[in-house]
């Protein structure tokens, strides 16, 4: 009985022996995975956040002596980790919306600047001479007019009748607007010497242009004077009880009868300066009332400045040629 008691206990304890190494081992095991899976644990919250290489060095430290474990290697890893993944994806897209705001900004700025740029760079053009004007321009155009062979006075600066007279005949001549005035196409007719061609090629003869409204005074075909003049409008009238058509005959003619004055109208249509007849009666002769246009009732109107040439400096004798065209 003892000796089957003492195999037994003895055996018991051999028995036991082994199997409280066993879990010693087991528990031992148990305690290194536990302490292991804190640490574990520990780096996979931020591992999870961030990339996988994040874990890689969390992992390393866990080989260490358990003594070295606790001084928080793993914490840094874990604040560094999560600390750089927010940071990074949040800073960009706030600082990329400002930096297209200021853009239009700029753009917008050289509008302003591009205003400046169509500022008139050439100077205003003078207004045009008129007459009633008075000054140096004045006598520079009369000047121009005499040596052209438009005027019939000598230039003193004043644009009066007789500098309008000669503008006038200088545009029709032109074949430019004749509104009296010396603007850019006028002197640029003065600047190209502008002169009308006589028709007739020797001798002295008074043609009368018809067409532009003008009187020329030609000698040996060269014209000599240019002057403005105003003929039969074309329309009906009474006079003397009967009526009558005003307009200018055309043809080659002489001058068959003057008068050194005045002559009042037979037919009462007003007063004839210095007339020179050459049909019947149709004159040349002077009037106060020369328009640029056909008015007259039928006899050519000139300047009465412009008759007293033709009497007093040019001549124009009885038998003087007189071509109407």
């Amino acid at each position: 009985m003892t000796a089957g008691t003492g195999d037994g206990h003895g055996r018991g304890s051999r028995r036991r022996g082994p199997v409280a190494a066993v879990r010693a081992a087991t528990a031992a095991l148990l305690g290194i995975t536990l302490l292991a899976g804190c640490t574990t644990g520990t780096d996979a919250d931020p591992g999870a956040a961030g990339p996988a290489p994040t874990a890689t060095p969390s992992a390393r430290p866990s080989s260490a002596p358990p003594g070295d474990r606790p001084t928080g290697s793993p914490s840094p890893d874990a604040s560094t980790a999560p600390s750089g993944s927010p940071s990074t994806s949040p800073v960009p897209s706030p600082s990329a919306t400002p930096s297209l705001t200021p853009a239009p900004s700029p753009s917008g700025t050289p509008t302003p600047s591009a205003t400046p740029s169509p500022e008139p760079t050439a100077p205003a053009e003078p207004a045009p001479l008129r007459r009633g004007d008075e000054g140096d321009a004045v006598r520079v155009l009369q000047a121009r007019l005499v040596e052209l062979g438009y005027a019939v006075a000598e230039p003193d600066g004043r644009f009066g009748s007789a500098t309008q007279q000669a503008v006038w005949a200088l545009q029709k001549a032109a074949g430019i607007s004749r509104d009296g005035l010396v603007g850019p196409q006028t002197q640029a007719a003065l600047d190209a010497g502008t002169r009308p061609t006589a028709r007739t090629t020797s001798g002295r003869v008074i043609e009368v242009d018809l067409d532009r409204q003008l009187v020329l005074a030609v000698d040996g075909g060269v014209v000599t004077r240019v002057i403005n003049a105003s003929s039969g409008n074309g329309e009906s009238y009474e006079a003397a009880g009967r009526p009558q058509r005003a307009y200018t005959p055309t043809g080659e003619y002489t001058v068959v009868r003057e008068v050194d004055g005045l002559r009042e109208s037979s037919l009462e249509l007003g007063t004839l300066y210095r007339p020179k007849y050459f049909r019947a009666g149709w004159a040349v002769h002077g009037s106060d009332s020369v328009p640029p246009w056909p008015a007259s009732h039928g006899c050519v109107r000139v300047a009465n400045s412009a008759m007293d040439w033709i009497w007093d400096t040019w001549g124009a004798p009885i038998g003087t040629p007189v071509v109407v065209y």
